[in-house]
């Protein structure tokens, strides 16, 4: 035990360097960091690492240890889901936004209309990569991974580039919210009544769920906002909740046959901030700190089950299907939408870009597909790397829009008098 114990510290450390490392080259590579993440983790599974001689993969990375590190990985990915959640709260639902709403409607349903739609007319294709089943729960899955948006990377990017405050930056940001909410509904509806799930009814999980949602939402909001209002509160650091929360909640949606992902979401759209609706930054930031810390646990065992070099012939034609089905679908009704909503060529071309990027966020939902049992590891491999790539391309495509400059003035003042602006 002591051996296993000391395995575990190890590799922690050992991720933790390497991670940071590659993430730092990213930056001044103009990615966000969490690409370089990304790719430390591939480089540490058989795509990279397993490929040199002396079984490397394995030697840093017993059987025994991916356990330990897999506990770790999810409980970062919950406290980073209630981040998303948290902000989500105030940021992206607050004022109708008309250009947004047109956005998040044309670059989520068009996406999802052909990744679904592709399941079923390059069904062969699929087959040669070994999937088996085909049902509604694959078709749905398939929408999802082909039209989420990943907020979190989307709105890094935006900070770097300083244009977070413009309207492309806030339509943007909505839209993504808009997405990534409706986006995880499906992804919910698809889990529900897969095989390894099917402890119960679906019909009774689905309702089991639904009463949990409404009680997070509508009774222990309520009555954390009246606690943390009392002048004399038992506990004045709200920290402690916040987590306590986010686990507790994570541990009910895998009780009832859910991933623990969607009570850490849950957990952050449900934790009231301060009272002009804005996070409190005594939670957001260390909350923000941990998971940041830890996820690139989350990357490495994402990583391990990545396997490039056993791609093949079928596996690169559904790859450039799906990249295809994905950039295109999103990139160009977003446009449109945007222009539709109003704003010029420059900022509907901006927005577009952005909606485009997965990042974090796919690899999550990813993970839940393959450990569910509706994505084989040839397809789990491909869309990983499709999401590595619709990532990647965001900062170029952004440097081609609008080259690195100071954000007008005027610009920022116009988000003022829009509509949703911030």
């Amino acid at each position: 035990m002591d051996n296993l114990i000391a395995d575990v510290i190890g590799d922690v450390a050992l991720v933790l360097v390497f991670s940071s490392l590659l993430g730092a080259v990213a930056r001044k590579c103009g990615q966000p960091a969490v690409v370089g993440q990304i790719i430390a983790g591939i480089c540490f599974g058989p795509s990279v690492l397993g490929r040199l001689p002396g079984h490397l993969t394995s030697r840093l990375f017993p059987h025994a240890v991916l356990p330990y590190l897999s506990v770790i990985s999810q409980v970062a990915v919950a406290i980073f889901m209630f981040v998303v959640g948290y902000e989500l709260n105030r940021k992206s639902f607050r004022h109708g936004y008309r250009p947004a709403l047109l956005v998040a409607v044309a670059a989520l349903l068009v996406p999802m209309l052909l990744g679904s739609g592709s399941s079923v007319l390059f069904k062969s294709t699929f087959v040669s990569l070994g999937e088996s089943h085909f049902g509604h729960s694959f078709i749905l899955f398939m929408a999802v991974a082909t039209s989420i948006t990943a907020l979190p990377v989307l709105a890094a990017i935006m900070r770097e580039r300083g244009i977070s405050g413009t309207v492309a930056g806030v339509t943007a940001t909505t839209a993504a919210g808009i997405m990534d909410v409706a986006a995880w509904i499906v992804l919910a509806a698809a889990l529900v009544g897969t095989a390894d799930k099917a402890s119960k009814p679906w019909p009774l999980t689905l309702a089991l769920i639904v009463a949990f949602a409404a009680f997070m939402l509508l009774g222990v909001r309520r009555g954390l906002t009246w606690w943390i209002s009392q002048p004399r509160a038992v506990l004045t650091n709200q920290l402690p909740v916040a987590l306590a929360l986010t686990l507790g909640s994570a541990w009910v949606t895998a009780s009832l046959g859910l991933h623990p992902v969607f009570g850490g979401l849950l957990a952050g759209l449900t934790m009231p901030g301060n009272k002009d609706g804005t996070p409190d930054p005594d939670v957001l930031r260390p909350m923000e700190d941990v998971s940041g810390v830890l996820l690139p646990l989350f990357f490495v065992v994402t990583g391990l089950s990545v396997n490039i070099g056993a791609f093949g012939r079928s596996a690169f034609l559904v790859l450039a299907l799906l990249f295809v089905i994905a950039t295109v679908g999103k990139i160009g009704p977003g446009y449109v939408a945007a222009r539709t909503g109003g704003l010029d060529r420059k900022d509907a071309a901006t927005v577009a870009a952005l909606v485009n990027t997965r990042g974090l966020t796919e690899l999550i939902a990813l993970n839940i597909g393959l450990s569910s049992g509706l994505l084989g590891a040839r397809l789990f491999s491909v869309l990983v790397v499709m999401a590595v790539l619709t990532t990647l391309m965001t900062a170029p495509l952004l440097s081609l829009i609008r080259p690195r400059t100071a954000v007008p003035q005027a610009d920022r003042a116009s988000v003022a008098s829009a509509p949703g602006g911030t």
